[in-house]
């Protein structure tokens, strides 16, 4: 028989070693966290990993005679505000689903002009230390989406460490009408760009509040896909969000060729307020507010419709993105960008200098260019921004194509890597395999490690080289991950340029 004094020696020894293991594991934080407006009470995942805020009110209601206006404060409320389910997203038209973006991509909850909400998933805090923070803008063209969408879940991504947040923001005409009287109103005697004023005034709620969440507001990310990506780049213009964000991300939204094309001047706009307002039967800025949402949000399907999005308004966007560069007038960070490898189109020659520089012409060949030529354009960008940038740039290609048997024509298209990105394939029901599990893993490890420290690159992880005006390569993400050139040969390079430049 063994002495006591040993038998009590052991126990207490692993008493001891319990207690500290106990005493550095990180704890959950209190699921009921004070923001500016009152308290809320956050929902702890399954494996007491993570806990999830949804449906917080960033801003003011922006309905009645705040309709067309900038996001007012937060309204106050007392006792403890259950945050367990999202918000309701921007008042649109629901589609449901529209191949190829099934149910997971597009809004099934409700919607509602009142809709300025925000989530947020958190590891919550281990000895203190704040994380990183991930704020994601979601796509949809300015007239569709929502942070609720199941493929923008942050649980998974927030598990690897860091806090995530998407939101919503107003969309179509009421998040981006520009009309004479709205700009006579404002103090800065603009209109339009209501949706930018949402994230922007999210990005500021952010900043006073994510501390409470165990976020660190010196090192916010922005990141968005497509409407997204282009909501990305308006704030890099804008002067009133410097410093609310310290790394940018935008998939399949920032190339040379459109970085001045297709966004009109605040006179532009305002003519197109006008005109959608007669036709609406509108002819004051009082009779427009009176109208109700499902009216103002019917379309006129006897005439071409009429498309909102973002303004140069002078005010909050200075002028063109080119221009802005130009004159390093940008809020530089840490910047990745990126495109997919079948959402892109081929502009151009496909006659005889085709065939001189491809050897033939043919559908492959004519895919190939196109792809080549999209990534050529984004690489130009780089180029430009460059000159007056003083942060490093990241360009990827995304190729791996969501396993779908019904429909491969689709391959990597239009937003297909967001669920590798948030690491959310558990989120669509497809014959997943090995790789797609080993593409989600790089992927948001590399997104999880910009959002940490400005640089995808992390040990065990493929190489990712910073944009050199001299190595004409993109990181290839997905069939294969490596960094690939961009062309095969100079003489390919030189034609896609010359065509790029051509269509400008």
């Amino acid at each position: 028989m063994k002495p006591k004094y040993l038998v009590s020696f052991a126990l207490i020894f692993c008493m001891l070693a319990a207690f500290e293991s106990y005493s550095i594991k990180p704890q959950p934080m209190n699921p009921i966290v004070k923001t500016q407006s009152g308290l809320v009470k956050g929902v702890l995942n399954a494996s007491k990993s993570v806990l999830s805020f949804k449906g917080i009110p960033f801003a003011a209601p922006p309905v009645g005679d705040l309709r067309w206006r900038a996001p007012q404060a937060p309204l106050l409320w007392k006792g403890i505000r259950q945050a367990d389910r999202f918000g309701a997203s921007a008042i649109q038209i629901k589609q449901g689903s529209r191949n190829p973006w099934t149910h997971e991509f597009m809004v099934q909850n409700e919607i509602s002009e009142d809709c300025l909400f925000l989530n947020i998933w958190t590891p919550g805090q281990s000895s203190g230390k704040k994380r990183a923070v991930l704020v994601y803008i979601h796509g949809g063209g300015f007239v569709e989406g929502s942070g609720g969408v199941d493929v923008y879940d942050g649980e998974e991504l927030s598990k690897k460490g860091i806090v995530v947040v998407t939101i919503n923001y107003r969309l179509g005409v009421f998040g981006f009408l520009a009309h004479p009287e709205l700009s006579a109103e404002s103090p800065h005697q603009v209109s339009g760009n209501y949706g930018i004023l949402d994230q922007l005034a999210a990005l500021q709620w952010i900043r006073r509040n994510i501390a409470s969440f165990g976020g660190d507001p010196s090192r916010v990310t922005i990141a968005g896909q497509s409407a997204g990506a282009s909501s990305i780049n308006a704030l890099i213009l804008a002067p009133q969000a410097a410093g609310l964000f310290h790394g940018a991300i935008t998939e399949s939204g920032t190339k040379l060729m459109n970085a001045s094309q297709n966004i009109p001047s605040l006179a532009d706009a305002e003519k197109l307020g006008l005109k959608y307002a007669k036709a609406k039967g509108a002819s004051s800025l009082a009779e427009l507010r009176a109208l109700s949402a499902e009216t103002l949000m019917k379309p006129d399907t006897s005439k071409p419709q009429i498309r909102f999005g973002r303004v140069i308004d002078g005010y909050y966007q200075l002028t063109d993105m080119l221009s802005v560069f130009a004159q390093g007038k940008q809020n530089d960070t840490p910047f990745m960008n990126g495109y997919n490898a079948d959402e892109m189109m081929y502009l151009g020659d496909k006659g005889l200098e085709f065939v001189g520089v491809y050897g033939a012409y043919d559908k492959t060949l004519e895919k190939k260019a196109g792809q080549q030529q999209s990534l050529l354009n984004a690489n130009l960008w780089m180029e430009h921004r460059a000159k007056t940038s003083k942060t490093n740039a990241y360009e990827y290609f995304f190729t791996r194509g969501i396993p779908w048997p019904e429909h491969p024509e689709f391959g990597a298209f239009h937003t297909g890597e967001v669920p590798y990105v948030f690491h959310n394939l558990k989120m669509i029901n497809r014959p997943w395999t090995s790789l797609d599990t080993l593409v989600a893993e790089q992927m948001s490890s590399y997104w999880v490690n910009f959002v940490n420290t400005g640089n995808p690159n992390r040990k065990g992880l493929p190489a990712w080289s910073a944009y050199q005006p001299q190595n004409k390569q993109v990181m290839e993400i997905g069939t294969k991950t490596e960094m690939i050139p961009i062309t095969e040969n100079a003489t390919q390079y030189e034609f896609l340029k010359r065509q790029l430049l051509k269509v400008r």
